[in-house]
């Protein structure tokens, strides 16, 4: 990698989208084992949560945004509808092993024609685009109306107990197991990369802006994973 955030500060900008797409094209080799470690497997039941949350019928396109490997893209489809996988890093698309139903782009500017897809995806990518409204702008334009998006990402627990434990879990046994998977710089950014998230208030005022509503968020294990769903509306 060569792009490296300074003195502790987190890049932002084209400086953010480069430095991600850099460290996902490196992580890319043992991203899936990293995810199983990491999630204790606990990651595979949060994507089947994220598509079940959908509601879509059979047959229906949807878009995983920064879909990596294809974890949820395959959910996606063995649920029975249909996927097309969408990620900045190549190496990534590259890993999943799947033979169609990839793009690479950048979530920001998507190659898909407005109002042409059912439902989006996006697992435990928000804190990695440079800008999330944007993106929020971009799956409304994709999507028709009621369609549905869905969103997978990590949170902080609300109990102190178990805010303590996620605490120790991010700030040292992630960069641990980075360590031992040869990817030490790149676990502790993803460790660090909380400070990314928006608050709730944030995050749904972006999406009733891009033009979404029904805007719902479900906790998982323990307020470790949250899921957030809303619905396209009509355009005005």
């Amino acid at each position: 990698m060569t792009v490296r955030p300074s003195s502790g500060v987190l890049p932002s900008g084209e400086n953010k989208r480069q430095f991600v797409r850099e460290l996902f094209d490196d992580l890319a080799p043992r991203y899936d084992l990293g995810n199983r470690l990491i999630s204790l497997g606990l990651d595979q039941g949060w994507r089947r949560a994220a598509v079940e949350a959908l509601g879509l019928a059979p047959r229906s396109l949807v878009v995983d945004l920064a879909c990596g490997t294809g974890d949820l893209s395959r959910m996606v489809e063995t649920l029975g509808s249909l996927a097309v996988g969408i990620d900045l890093s190549f190496p990534m698309l590259r890993a999943g092993g799947r033979r169609g139903g990839l793009v690479q782009a950048d979530a920001g500017a998507l190659p898909v024609a407005s109002g042409s897809i059912d439902g989006v995806v996006c697992g435990f990518a928000l804190r990695n685009f440079a800008d999330l409204s944007q993106v929020f702008r971009e799956a409304a334009r994709v999507l028709r109306a009621g369609g549905r998006v869905v969103l997978l990402e990590v949170d902080v627990p609300r109990n102190p107990l178990f805010r303590m434990g996620h605490g120790i879990w991010f700030g040292l046994v992630v960069p641990a197991l980075g360590f031992v998977l040869g990817r030490h710089a790149s676990y502790r950014y993803l460790g660090a990369s909380f400070a990314y998230l928006p608050s709730r208030e944030d995050l749904f005022g972006m999406l009733r802006a891009a033009g979404f509503g029904d805007i719902r968020l479900r906790s998982l294990s323990w307020g470790l994973v949250q899921l957030i769903s809303a619905t396209r509306l009509e355009p005005f």
